[in-house]
């Protein structure tokens, strides 16, 4: 890959004198969904797949910015003046806003460059390439500029500039679990104070497999920010009867107890699952940590249908993936992962299923949806990094 991205960067910007080359994991997250911003448990980790870039440093404030992924759109020319989110700057507001975000932390970023990226995640899938993005330009920036930031300040900047310039109201999971991946580990994080551990992934005879719906989404103009605010709303309700921060820190029969305080059926449902789920990923990493995946597994189809059922974000293609996916023998648990309304699913499978899962699967979707699914058998990798 180094050397594809060195050759496409010599014929769009002359030449590779003086450029680096970098890697950012995507991400997947493997129980805990719609939980980070409820002050909840996730259990994300990084992927081998991610964005690639190429990047050389400017004498001037010039930001020239390619991407193999958009071919059609060439070179998007900006500048260190022009930070600003623009429509017509497409995936460019991404880099730029990370650029941005620096400088509101204080950190000037002093000289334009250019830029070529290449993401073997699929766009809109799910799998985190905006965050992917944020944190390679974060670590691009340090690299460069010498700024005195962890990888987890990286996260942070990443998520800043997503809420701030991008305006999409993310949570901190995508952007830390990219920062701070590990080899064959996953993060569990608790999202209200960011305190986390390492667990090691140790699937024997199984692997991780990820479907993608391929029907596209995007999460600013998904129902992503109405269930935020349904949420909140909930948890304001919520805490004229109970002392709590977020829904995080209720257990099940404490959420139960008070429920009735919440106004309206649909808000009910929704602060359920980000209770519930909250316990569950507790639950699960404790399953895993006991070498017991057939529990794991069971966790992940029950959080599939609380956001199936209560939360709402699956949709018919989700569904399909993951309702054909337990049906299959082998197939240790499946469940939609990311925002929703489109994206992915992640099963655990069974090294001999695995054929049959794919085959299966993809048939029984295609029939039903109309077009075909893509399936990637996932390794955990390692956070950012210079090549």
């Amino acid at each position: 890959m180094k050397d594809i991205i060195l050759k496409k960067f010599e014929e769009v910007f002359g030449d590779s004198k003086d450029a680096k080359v970098y890697f950012a994991p995507g991400r997947v997250n493997l129980i805990g969904e719609h939980t980070d911003y409820n002050g909840g448990h996730v259990f994300p980790c990084a992927l081998t797949i991610g964005t690639y870039g190429v990047a050389r440093k400017r004498t001037d404030n010039k930001l020239r910015f390619y991407s193999m992924n958009f071919e059609h759109l060439g070179v998007i020319e900006s500048s260190l003046e022009d930070l600003v989110p623009a429509k017509e700057a497409d995936w460019t507001n991404y880099p730029k806003g990370v650029m941005w975000a620096f400088g509101e932390k204080g950190m000037k970023v002093p000289f334009g460059m250019d830029l070529l990226l290449n993401g073997n995640i699929p766009n809109g899938s799910g799998l985190s390439s905006s965050a992917s993005v944020e944190v390679l330009t974060g670590y691009i920036l340090r690299d460069f500029f010498g700024f005195d930031v962890t990888n987890q300040d990286l996260a942070l900047i990443g998520q800043y500039s997503e809420n701030h310039f991008n305006k999409v109201n993310c949570g901190i999971m995508d952007q830390f679990a990219i920062a701070m991946g590990k080899k064959d580990n996953a993060i569990f994080l608790d999202t209200a104070d960011l305190s986390y551990e390492y667990a090691p992934i140790v699937l024997k005879g199984a692997k991780i497999v990820i479907a993608c719906s391929n029907k596209k989404r995007g999460l600013g103009d998904s129902k992503y920010n109405e269930r935020r605010s349904e949420c909140e709303t909930a948890l304001a309700e919520l805490q004229q009867v109970v002392k709590i921060k977020t829904l995080g820190d209720l257990d099940e029969a404490t959420f139960e107890k008070f429920a009735a305080i919440i106004k309206s059926d649909v808000r009910r449902k929704r602060a359920k699952h980000a209770v519930y789920e909250n316990q569950r990923t507790i639950r699960a990493v404790e399953a895993l940590k006991a070498n017991d995946v057939v529990e794991f597994g069971k966790l992940m189809n029950a959080s599939h249908v609380s956001l199936r059922d209560d939360y709402e974000v699956t949709g018919i293609e989700l569904d399909t993936l993951v309702e054909e996916a337990w049906k299959i023998d082998g197939v240790i648990g499946s469940r939609m992962t990311g925002a929703g309304f489109g994206g992915c699913t992640v099963s655990i499978v069974k090294d001999e299923a695995i054929d049959t899962f794919i085959d299966k699967v993809g048939a029984a979707y295609k029939e039903k949806i109309g077009y075909a699914a893509d399936f990637y058998v996932v390794e955990i990798g390692d956070g950012p990094a210079a090549l």
